[in-house]
């Protein structure tokens, strides 16, 4: 029996649907709730720094892109890149919150639009998170020989649940017509779009690629309730027996059990929790900050990133902030999306060089979860 092979990333891809739409016509485009401006909005796009993002919907509703194909031409792109056509691919993980149907998985979906022949797929479905689900996934299949050509996919189509009906009439809204914060405040905090890579046994043969050294995912789910969530309402999101399909979904859909929520006291609490993974990979010696060139770190708000700095700053496991890169100012937080779409444009910048080491961290408010992924350029 053959050992284990290494494995590289030897293409990066993304996809950002229609124009960038800047902060002050993001409203304008998903929908004015009651047909009055968000009492907390403006406070919103202060705390997430995002001033441009993407969405596959129009201002009027209309969608010009569905979940899968936003994936796919990710997928496209990552395989282009690497020098390969859909002919090659041969196995295909895929990543995302919410796909575009109930049943089947969001894998099928994806491969349809891509259009190739008989492949091997694979759903995962969590939220930032999934994508080191996925990817870990396709990195096993190509170790092992399972696999020769693998792309993982992330995707997000956000905005079609914060259509302005997807609210109105439900308890989610009060009686002088304003959105419950906890998913008011998300309606400006995720953007729509799609990223992937392509892994392979060797390294491309002209340019860089990134070898993959290690994946960690863990879980805290046993800690925590879920912090973001969607399919209960905010009083019973503990008490599985309480999911919007033993109510139905017009009752569900009435108690505003079906939208997208977060608890932002919990998140408090879950961040500190992320960071002591952080701190146990370096006293483990896994993660050597000195040794890392470049850090990419998903997160959903500038805030957030400050006060990730501000707690790592008084330990050893702080990497200076001059490595870390972030395109989250002009492309918003696309959920699972986000860690390809920023390792696509990062090994675009130029700034990757042979030797150097690249961290990337995408924690997950969903039920506390995070996930590490160090490589290495070559």
């Amino acid at each position: 029996m053959e050992g284990l092979r290494d494995v590289y990333i030897t293409g990066t891809g993304a996809f950002l649907p229609g124009e960038p739409v800047g902060v002050d016509a993001m409203e304008d485009h998903i929908g004015r709730i009651s047909g009055r401006a968000s009492a907390i909005g403006r406070r919103a796009l202060r705390w997430n720094g995002v001033e441009t993002r993407h969405y596959a919907m129009t201002p009027d509703g209309v969608a010009h892109h569905s979940n899968a194909s936003m994936a796919a031409q990710a997928a496209r792109a990552a395989l282009e890149d690497a020098g390969l056509g859909l002919g090659d691919l041969q196995h295909l993980a895929t990543a995302t919150t919410q796909g575009d149907y109930l049943v089947p998985g969001h894998g099928p979906a994806v491969h349809a639009e891509l259009g190739t022949g008989p492949i091997e797929v694979a759903s995962y479905q969590s939220v930032c998170a999934s994508a080191l689900m996925a990817v870990k996934g396709a990195w096993l299949q190509v170790r092992a020989g399972e696999a020769d050509v693998a792309v993982a996919t992330g995707s997000e189509f956000s905005s079609r649940w914060f259509r302005p009906g997807f609210y109105e009439g439900t308890d989610l809204i009060d009686a002088k017509g304003r959105l419950r914060m906890e998913a008011d405040f998300l309606r400006f905090t995720l953007s729509d779009g799609a990223g992937a890579v392509v892994l392979e046994p060797r390294p491309r043969p002209e340019g860089l690629s990134l070898k993959v050294e290690w994946i960690d995912l863990t879980s805290l789910a046993g800690a925590f309730d879920p912090c973001m969530w969607a399919g209960s309402t905010f009083a019973d999101r503990a008490d599985m027996t309480s999911a919007w399909s033993h109510a139905g979904p017009n009752a569900a859909h009435g108690a505003g059990a079906v939208a997208l929520l977060q608890d932002f006291d919990l998140l408090k609490i879950v961040i500190r929790a992320w960071i002591g993974e952080w701190m146990k990979k370096v006293d483990a010696g896994r993660i050597d900050p000195d040794a890392v060139d470049h850090l990419l770190c998903h997160y959903s708000a500038q805030s957030l990133r400050e006060e990730i700095v501000s707690i790592l700053k008084s330990t050893r496991a702080m990497i200076p902030e001059e490595k870390w890169f972030s395109n989250l100012a002009t492309v918003g937080n696309i959920g699972s999306a986000s860690i390809w779409v920023m390792l696509d444009e990062f090994m675009k910048s130029g700034r990757a060089k042979r030797g150097e080491r690249v961290l990337l961290i995408v924690p997950e408010s969903g039920r506390a979860m995070i996930g590490f992924m160090m490589l290495e350029v070559v």
